[in-house]
């Protein structure tokens, strides 16, 4: 028999787990993912934080550097694209943590304990996570593009490292914003526990992006992606298997 809960959102059901099962437990992640997406759009706080973040620092960062867009040295592509990670960085961590974080100030946390497995929270709270990074990605580096005169070589490629960037962040990311939700400074302590897990993909994130927007094969950047992928599957297992732990603790 199937119950639901309904949490902030008149219109969205969570359906419990009383058994077993992929379908119900996709089900549940997908329900979850529905009600954050519904609530965001009625709050906008996420979302908000992001793209002013990425908006603000883009600005300061084409009114800083001009037109660096234009040059086209190795190094020069090296700081474009650590320009623009640094931004996603920081804009990312602004808004991550706000997944769990507004469960505990709305006093959802337990009615979504009591109704959804701790596999179909993780699940649903990731979609959620990565929806914001890869709409981040997106509108942040149309505006490095714009602002900054940046010629991207090879699209196709700068696509998939965008998009396994985003990955790689919110697969280190989502167990954290768990932990730090009932912490007091949820934002510092957010950025001081994210950041060490960050820096490998981080470095390879930028080396990556650095290439693609040279005119190069895909081949050029197949290593930064495989790199990529195997951090998104390792962190990702990772927090799969600890988040009962910490979501029932």
């Amino acid at each position: 028999m199937t119950q639901s809960v309904d949490i902030d959102s008149p219109d969205t059901d969570i359906p419990a787990l009383p058994a077993n099962g992929i379908a119900t437990t996709l089900r549940a992640a997908w329900a979850i993912f529905r009600k954050d997406i519904a609530c965001e759009l009625r709050t906008r706080y996420a979302i908000n934080t992001l793209l002013l973040f990425a908006v603000s620092a883009t600005t300061a960062i084409s009114l800083g550097v001009g037109f660096l867009g234009l040059r086209r040295t190795q190094e020069a592509l090296l700081i474009q694209s650590a320009l623009l990670w640094i931004a996603l960085l920081f804009a990312a961590l602004n808004g991550l943590s706000r997944s769990f974080v507004y469960e505990e100030e709305t006093r959802t946390l337990t009615a979504l304990q009591l109704t959804a497995s701790p596999t179909a929270v993780f699940l649903g709270k990731f979609c959620f996570n990565l929806t914001l990074v890869l709409t981040l990605n997106l509108v942040t580096s149309l505006l490095f593009i714009v602002l900054l005169r940046v010629r991207v070589g090879s699209p196709f490629a700068f696509g998939a490292m965008l998009t396994m960037g985003g990955l790689a962040l919110t697969s280190a990311t989502t167990i954290i914003a768990a932990i730090i939700s009932r912490a007091s400074f949820k934002g510092a302590l957010f950025a001081v526990l994210a950041f060490p897990l960050l820096v490998a993909p981080l470095i390879v994130a930028i080396q990556g992006t650095a290439q693609t927007l040279e005119n190069v094969t895909f081949d050029v950047v197949f290593g930064s992606l495989r790199f990529l992928f195997a951090y998104v599957v390792a962190t990702f297992t990772a927090s799969l298997l600890l988040f009962p732990f910490v979501w029932e603790s």
